[in-house]
């Protein structure tokens, strides 16, 4: 009777417990291949409303930049996921050393990738907006950008290539899911290299938090200077700022503040993790796996951002809003008809008003003259 406890017909109990094992594989191995799936699709999905946009915004440094962070995340899925996926199939994939150092540089590089270009994304609007003669003299475009994204990686590639060059050495983790550098170690080169990783990783984070607060700030004042600078009329100081405020630098704004949100909540965990083994020189695997499944998520929502804010949506959303706020104030239809078609900005001396109002004329030489959206130089 005993026996009938431990076994179902003609399966003996080693077997029920292998197919429990196989139960247990096949449940988790679904996490990664949806994790897979869901940033492989959701980037393709960004790179094709990228280009398909408007030939201008394509010229643009902003959405250049935000191309490649697309590229970047795709690259990124598509390059790791298949590893993890692989062991959780075999076990013994990244038990080899050269598997598993490759899995600890993907990780250490997209990391970082990810981080300098949403800090390119935050210093190219503050040079855009805070700095537009400075912003035109350098050129900043298209190309611009795409030399600079070609800098960010053949920089992040040779530091994070250091532990493969001996600086530091690459670990198959305690939960046997992922690789990555030995950051709980007393050996002085290896430790170095952990914090020298987070130091780089901690300055791209707060960079990016203090371009975007500038950029804001920079907004804000604008407007309060607009208002206050002297008497007018309030439909004036309204076109004025509704220049500044206009639908296409509106979004770019929105984009740079949510992907920066998503990519800095994203990868701070990892950071955190990377002082506290460091300093504390305690183990905590669990708290390790979280943090590298929180930084596995930064691509799945990225793009999602560029998506749901592409332009025309956006427009929609900002017509809704301001319909609202018309009905709210009781505004006249001339008026209404000019929020909802900001003909303003075709106008040079406005956007010239604006620039005057944030005191940046003073940087300009006598011959700069000002044309919406761009700076030229006259002879």
């Amino acid at each position: 009777m005993a026996s009938q406890n431990f076994t179902h017909g003609p399966v003996s109990i080693n077997e029920t417990l292998v197919e429990h094992s196989h139960a247990g594989v096949d449940r988790a191995i679904a996490l990664p291949i949806f994790m897979f799936a869901g940033g492989a699709i959701g980037n393709l999905i960004a790179i094709i409303v990228l280009s398909i946009s408007r030939q201008e915004r394509k010229s643009s440094a902003f959405y250049t930049l935000v191309c490649g962070l697309a590229v970047t995340d795709l690259l990124g899925t598509c390059l790791a996921s298949p590893l993890t996926i692989a062991n959780y199939l075999d076990p013994t994939v990244l038990s080899v050393p050269r598997v598993c150092e490759f899995q600890s540089f993907l990780l250490l590089f997209f990391g970082l990738t990810g981080l300098s270009i949403i800090c390119a994304m935050a210093a190219e609007r503050y040079l855009a907006i805070c700095c537009p003669y400075t912003y035109q003299r350098w050129g900043v475009d298209r190309r611009f950008a795409q030399k600079f994204l070609f800098f960010i990686y053949i920089i992040n590639i040779f530091f994070c290539c250091l532990p493969v060059m001996g600086m530091s050495e690459s670990e198959l983790q305690q939960s046997g899911t992922w690789c990555f550098i030995n950051w709980v170690t007393h050996e002085p080169v290896a430790a170095t290299y952990s914090v020298l990783y987070g130091v780089v990783s901690l300055l791209l984070i707060l960079g990016t938090i203090v371009l975007n607060l500038a950029v804001c700030g920079a907004l804000l004042l604008m407007r309060r200077r607009t208002t206050t600078r002297r008497p007018v009329s309030r439909a004036s100081v309204r076109q004025t700022w509704r220049a500044l405020s206009s639908a296409e630098e509106t979004q770019m704004i929105a984009v740079l503040v949510m992907t920066s949100v998503v990519v800095l909540a994203c990868s701070a965990p990892l950071v955190v993790r990377v002082f506290a083994n460091h300093f504390m020189l305690k183990d905590d695997p669990k708290a390790d796996l979280a943090a590298i499944r929180i930084a596995s998520v930064n691509p799945i929502l990225d793009p999602w951002i560029y998506i749901l804010l592409r332009r025309s949506l956006f427009r929609r959303l900002l017509r809704l809003s301001r319909r609202s706020n018309r009905a709210r104030s009781g505004s006249s239809p001339k008026t209404q008809r000019n929020l909802l078609y900001p003909e303003i900005m075709r106008e040079s001396h406005v956007f010239t008003t604006l620039m005057c109002n944030a005191n940046i004329m003073t940087q300009l030489p006598a011959a700069v003259k000002f044309t919406p959206h761009t700076l030229t130089l006259t002879d």
